[in-house]
């Protein structure tokens, strides 16, 4: 039977034995991530909204986009942010251009819970972090490639990664940023860019 899961496929494919090692990071992620919320009480969606809050720009703070951040119905974003709105986490604030509109904004105990809470992935980028500058490159380019080929088959909606901005482009001698107006290094490339613009498909 052909899956990456199958031993035997693993023995023959490199690509098959990537996926398994991927899916036991992402694994670790959920372990961490729920680690987290014993601490506070909240759901592993919530905390992935504080701390998203505490680090994106306004227009993105509201529900539909964060309905597709995190790849899950606007009913599901709902009923976190109720939840996260009755626990004085967060508000709404009205948008005065629409009154249907509203983005979202943390609290002060809102604001306290992020900042502790982002952390919580920190156990996966010590090991990272002792890698080689060649090695983190090399590792960093072939996830950027993965997640927009994963992009385009709309398995990973939202990304704000070099790759698909408006400002970028390839040289000869590598990457270059219009709106930074300098080349990047490999390891400068950015996987949530707060300058990104959605590349207009010609």
């Amino acid at each position: 039977m052909e899956s990456s899961f199958n031993l035997d496929e693993q023995e023959h494919k490199t690509e098959a034995k990537i996926v398994v090692a991927l899916e036991r990071i992402s694994s670790a992620f959920r372990v961490l991530l729920w680690q987290e919320t014993k601490e506070n009480g909240l759901s592993p969606i919530q905390i992935q909204i504080l701390i998203f809050l505490l680090f994106h720009k306004t227009s993105q703070c509201k529900v539909a986009y964060l309905a597709e951040e995190f790849n899950v119905t606007k009913p599901t974003i709902s009923d976190s942010v109720k939840s996260l709105l009755q626990k004085n986490l967060i508000t709404k604030n009205e948008d005065d251009q629409d009154a249907r509109s509203y983005s979202l904004a943390l609290t002060a105990s809102g604001k306290e819970i992020a900042m502790q809470s982002s952390h919580f992935a920190q156990a996966i980028e010590q090991p990272i972090a002792a890698l080689s500058i060649t090695q983190k490159a090399t590792l960093l380019a072939s996830l950027m490639d993965l997640m927009v080929q994963l992009n385009q088959r709309g398995i990973i909606t939202i990304q704000r990664m070099c790759f698909n901005c408006q400002f970028y482009q390839t040289q000869a001698d590598g990457h270059y940023c219009n709106f930074l107006q300098k080349p990047l290094m490999q390891t400068e490339l950015r996987i949530d860019c707060a300058e990104h613009v959605v590349k207009i498909k010609e």
